[in-house]
């Protein structure tokens, strides 16, 4: 086993390796655009002798992609997107394949970035993140191995989006969310289900009948309102920006300013990739009882600080699900404020995660092979990995394109 850093708990390894291929074998036999290209490509070797680091959720899904770069002949080490996302027996997996690992479930924040640096001290040349906590450290590193990277989220994108207008940049990165074949099926239809399927778990409430508030109506928003509805829950939208807010109309919603829907809500979900989304004069408002989830990557959408603060107790109730009481209010947090579906529970499904992490795989070969000719910017997945994608994705369904013919 190769640089396995878990807490397990007293789990025997062989029992966790067991269970983390079974997962493997599983989210493998559901990921079928991965087990095409590798299909395609993989006894080419495109990536032999290249290391990469990736900081990635550690799910059965992204086990994957993992064993996928290293059919391409990657050599590789990886880190936890966030502190609480790892599936041990995944991790235990992944090492028991040769694979550096440097991640377990609930490890502190400073061993969370210990293990970002000591991905980066096997000096990757290429880097495949989640949030882009990855590429924000190497940028204050002194690694000088990194030719390029991807980057999967809204929420890192907009810290890219920072550095490079400011001229930051070290290397080039390909926006992998931004692909219509991620960002509109991933999204919406991965992250929609999996955020409700985790309020579902932690709490066991129903969601038939529960007034919902959905912060944000961008692709995730979307879909967690879209299956929120599903279940049965009465949904009110909130936005900022005028084309979402009309759209939420023009699909049914509600459409309402926070400070308003607060004191009528059951379930409040963020789903917007900024900071402060619900505050203190939000949370004053709201009914006792109310319960807060956050389906945005950082934990920095709810004053998770405010509660901390100002609660006079506070109690776990079940895992993933604290209540604390703030002026004679109850008020519930899932998951901590962090990422819910993560959390919670195992994530987006393989079907829908076979597409992120093809263009994934196809963005690193893309810039493996045009690095010299890359600027230090961002650039979109090319379009012609985009429909790569969703033809193959099609395909794959023996779902037939019409022609003109």
């Amino acid at each position: 086993m190769k640089s396995l850093h878990m807490e397990i708990g007293g789990f025997d390894d062989m029992k966790l390796i067991e269970s983390g291929m079974k997962s493997w074998k599983w989210a493998h036999s559901n990921m079928v655009v991965v087990k095409r290209i590798i299909g395609e490509i993989g006894n080419a070797k495109p990536l032999d002798g290249i290391r990469l680091g990736l900081c990635l959720h550690i799910t059965k899904e992204t086990s994957v992609l993992v064993l996928a770069i290293q059919k391409l002949g990657g050599q590789i080490a990886i880190c936890s997107a966030n502190p609480l996302s790892v599936q041990n027996d995944v991790a235990a997996f992944l090492a028991s394949r040769g694979v550096t690992v440097y991640a377990w479930r609930g490890e502190s924040l400073k061993k969370y970035y210990d293990s970002i640096n000591q991905v980066l001290d096997t000096e990757p040349s290429l880097i495949i993140d989640d949030g882009s906590e990855m590429h924000v450290v190497a940028h204050s590193s002194k690694v000088e191995s990194i030719i390029g990277g991807t980057e999967e989220t809204t929420s890192g994108l907009n810290r890219l989006r920072s550095l490079e207008k400011q001229g930051s940049l070290r290397y080039p990165i390909i926006g992998v969310n931004d692909a219509n074949s991620k960002r509109l099926f991933d999204n919406r239809y991965g992250t929609g289900q999996s955020t409700i399927d985790s309020i579902i778990g932690i709490t066991g409430l129903l969601i038939a009948g529960k007034k919902l508030v959905v912060c944000g109506y961008g692709p995730v928003g979307k879909g967690v309102a879209e299956r929120a509805r599903g279940f049965g829950g009465i949904v009110t939208v909130t936005e900022i920006n005028p084309i979402r807010a009309l759209e939420a109309h023009m699909d049914g919603f509600s459409v309402k300013r926070l400070a308003e829907a607060s004191s009528e809500a059951d379930i409040f979900i963020t789903c917007t990739g900024q900071n402060g989304v619900i505050r203190k004069e939000h949370m004053r408002k709201m009914r006792s009882g109310s319960i807060l989830a956050n389906a945005g990557h950082f934990d920095a959408e709810i004053d998770v600080k405010y509660l901390k603060l100002n609660s006079k107790t506070r109690e776990n109730i079940r895992p993933y699900l604290d209540c604390f009481t703030v002026e004679g209010k109850k008020v519930y947090l899932l998951a901590s404020g962090r990422v819910v579906n993560l959390v919670g529970s195992e994530g987006n499904a393989p079907e829908v995660m076979s597409m992120s992490f093809a263009n994934q795989i196809l963005s690193v070969l893309f810039i493996k092979r045009n690095y010299t000719k890359l600027s230090k910017r961002l650039y979109g997945v090319p379009v012609e990995i985009d429909e790569y994608v969703s033809k193959t994705t099609l395909e794959c369904l023996n779902v037939k394109l019409d022609n003109f013919k």
